[in-house]
């Protein structure tokens, strides 16, 4: 069966370089007497800002650091970049949190200046209009710095992370490669800082849901590292949710709920949301599951009856929908429901609508959110590096690549599945915590994917008790509306603390 290689974040841009330090005339002999195990070398710098009213020093370090193999062998340079907080706090009372994108093939460019650092992109009021260039970085009132050390790091391959020459790039590109990477990096960078006694937190944004999925588990059972809370933040776990195929049904009713929540932002229904969206996922698990799953004896007067109510639910018309065998697509969903106003919606964020190239068919050539972001955080991102931390890099610095494809899904016949890596972190450390972060307009990863592996998880009432589930007004890239924003920012603070 084959597995989609869908890209599912946007991260873009962000974390940090390697910062050359010793002249050029210094460099062989750096090179030659330091072994591959050497601690990671970066550049840093003092700022501070000024969250929830209150100023907050910090050191902000970019670097560059090289994982190794039993023998010390250079495998792969992780490129990171970490903000420390000045406080009089002990260790053991200051939480880090290790945050990172998905794609998979993206930095963590989006949640790095986008929502968790002191420092951030700039983006309208609700986040759906684009900002003129040149777009200037500005301090983050909403970082979660005040409660908790950031590091965001870039998975081999994005950003300016690299395969080092003697190591398979096919090390690093799969779905448990990827996840022992950035488990070893994860452990020697504790180590190296002296965190060992600090409260741990992980933070995955779409695929990197499935990384931090993975992570809780392999963390534990690895290296004995012990997680206190993992956020998925517009993720998935089952790739079967965002696959619809013959005879997978699953992924249409899934994606329902947020076709109710799309369509009722742009007024092609009317009531009221929570209220249809609920409706949506009831009608989804219940009537739509058993019609779809009938398939050819379903007979035509309650075909026609789902499509009845598949058109309130979603604005698109009954006869496109009894056209469709009542299955509709995103994409198809996308290009049609403004069609008449000739707008094409996003796919990361569905609440932008665009205008449309003429006879798209049903299949839209572009997404206007991502259109929206990619710009503004790729130039912000550049001169943070270059203007700001004054780092120097020949480098492209991999944003969103496909560089890191074939990727290896590690499965065969079958979809990937990481479910069971929650159900045995929890039931391995029963003080984990897991907060989902659901976009209400995000068609990459619709939050009924998550909620459906959730639902279907082996676990304990207790252990199921630590999970908790937070709504957002946007899309999959949630906090770029700016109340959003403010609303993570209070969820984040309150799961880290409590």
């Amino acid at each position: 069966m084959k597995i989609p290689l869908i890209t599912l974040c946007m991260s873009f841009l962000i974390s940090a370089t390697s910062f050359s330090q010793a002249p050029a005339s210094d460099k062989k002999k750096e090179t030659k007497e330091k072994p591959a195990t050497e601690k990671s070398s970066g550049k840093s710098k003092q700022a501070s800002v000024t969250i929830d009213g209150k100023v907050i020093n910090y050191t902000v370090t970019a670097s560059e650091l090289t994982l190794t193999s039993d023998k010390g062998t250079a495998r792969a340079k992780v490129f990171n970049v970490s903000y420390i907080a000045k406080t009089n706090a002990k260790v053991s009372q200051r939480p880090v949190m290790f945050a990172f994108n998905g794609g998979p093939g993206s930095s963590a460019v989006w949640l790095h200046l986008g929502a968790l650092g002191p420092k951030i992109v700039p983006s309208s009021p609700d986040g759906t209009q684009p900002i003129k260039p040149p777009v200037v970085l500005k301090d983050n009132p909403y970082s979660i710095l005040d409660v908790a050390d950031l590091v965001f790091i870039d998975p081999v391959t994005t950003g300016y992370s690299r395969v080092e020459k003697g190591a398979k790039p096919s090390e690093f590109h799969s779905v448990d490669g990827d996840i022992a990477s950035v488990a070893d990096f994860i452990r020697r960078w504790v180590s190296e800082n002296k965190r060992w006694s600090s409260p741990k937190y992980l933070l995955g944004e779409s695929y990197g849901g499935v990384r931090a999925a993975g992570l809780s588990s392999t963390l534990q059972s690895k290296y004995g590292m012990h997680i206190n809370g993992v956020v998925l933040l517009s993720s998935l776990l089952d790739f079967r949710t965002l696959s619809p195929s013959s005879g997978n049904d699953l992924s249409y009713a899934i994606y329902l709920p947020a076709l109710t929540a799309v369509a009722h932002h742009h007024g092609a229904i009317k009531g009221d949301r929570d209220a249809l969206v609920a409706e949506a996922r009831k009608f989804a698990n219940n009537e739509y599951l058993t019609a779809l799953h009938q398939g050819r004896n379903l007979p035509l007067e309650t075909k026609k009856s789902i499509a009845a109510k598949l058109n309130k639910l979603t604005g698109i018309k009954t006869d496109l929908i009894m056209a469709s065998n009542l299955r509709i697509r995103s994409s198809f969903f996308r290009a049609t429901l403004l069609k008449d106003k000739k707008k094409v919606l996003g796919r990361f964020d569905a609440r932008v609508a665009w205008p449309a190239i003429e006879n798209i068919h049903g299949n839209p050539a572009f997404d206007p959110s991502f259109a929206v972001a990619k710009g503004p955080f790729t130039n912000a991102m550049m001169a943070y590096l270059t203007d700001d931390l004054q780092w120097e890099d020949k480098r492209v610095y991999e944003i969103l690549t496909g560089n890191v494809h074939p990727w290896k899904w590690n499965r065969t016949n079958s979809y990937v599945n990481l479910s069971s890596n929650i159900s045995n972190a929890l039931q391995e450390n029963p003080h984990l915590k897991v907060l989902i972060q659901c976009g209400h307009t995000d068609l990459a990863t619709p939050a009924g994917g998550i909620l459906h592996s959730v639902d279907h998880l082996n676990i304990t009432p207790e252990q199921r008790s630590k999970i908790s589930v937070k709504w957002y007004d946007a899309g999959h890239m949630f906090y770029l509306n700016q109340p959003d924003l403010i609303k993570m920012r209070k969820d984040l603070v309150e799961f880290i603390t409590e």
